[in-house]
């Protein structure tokens, strides 16, 4: 029986990790929709794309494939019968996955994908507009938030663990910022909290504690499905 659980919220907030925890918690498959974004920005980027070509990126869509495959449990990311999954968590195509985004083509391209899946299957998925557009009939809706100093502290340390190269902390703290101004802000499917979210703010929680409370939440409501 199909059943979804429906994580929003800004950038940083730690949406991916606690939905990978609370997939394999209550045996449900992970769908990481950020990271089909993803997928479409390294498709611009390589085309040489700027961010603000809205006209050239809407044509684009048309000739590409985003499709989710899973080994051992884990997703996979294939563009057009590629798998850059390894390609998708820097700096520069995270930017691109942002300010892209905006644009309903791009989201219009993934929303039939997003919806199939969990139609089909259990999952608990994550993005900025699951509860509010993807799935509006989530059993479950989740509002992950944090300050932004937090994530930005978090989104440095996750860059130095990895060995990437790391901006300082302002020119992170700036950038998840914008981030958050433009997806709340754009015109097709805004990051909001739905109306029947519930708002958790993990700014002084550990990730099991906020593991723990969005199970229980996941839990009580799958009883009455």
């Amino acid at each position: 029986m199909n059943y979804s659980i429906a994580i929003d919220g800004p950038a940083g907030a730690g949406k991916s990790t606690i939905a990978k925890l609370i997939a394999k918690k209550m045996d449900c498959i992970y769908v990481d929709t950020g990271a089909m974004y993803r997928a479409m920005a390294v498709y611009f980027l390589r085309q040489g794309f700027d961010a603000s070509w809205e006209d050239k990126i809407t044509a684009a869509c048309e000739d590409i494939n985003v499709e989710i495959q899973y080994v051992d449990g884990e997703q996979q990311v294939i563009l057009n019968g590629e798998n850059i999954t390894g390609m998708l968590r820097t700096e520069e195509v995270g930017k691109m996955a942002s300010a892209s985004s905006v644009y309903p083509a791009v989201r219009l391209k993934l929303v039939e994908l997003q919806r199939k899946l969990a139609k089909e299957n259990r999952v608990v998925m994550d993005g900025r507009d699951i509860g509010t557009y993807v799935l509006p009939d989530a059993e479950v809706k989740i509002y992950l938030t944090a300050s932004v100093d937090e994530r930005a502290n978090r989104r440095y340390k996750e860059l130095k663990e990895k060995g990437q190269a790391v901006p300082d902390y302002e020119t992170i703290k700036k950038d998840i910022a914008e981030r958050d101004y433009r997806d709340m802000n754009r015109d097709f499917a805004p990051l909001k909290q739905a109306d029947d979210a519930v708002l958790i703010d993990c700014s002084d929680m550990s990730i099991e504690e906020v593991v723990d409370t969005i199970s229980a939440i996941a839990t009580a409501r799958d009883k009455d499905v």
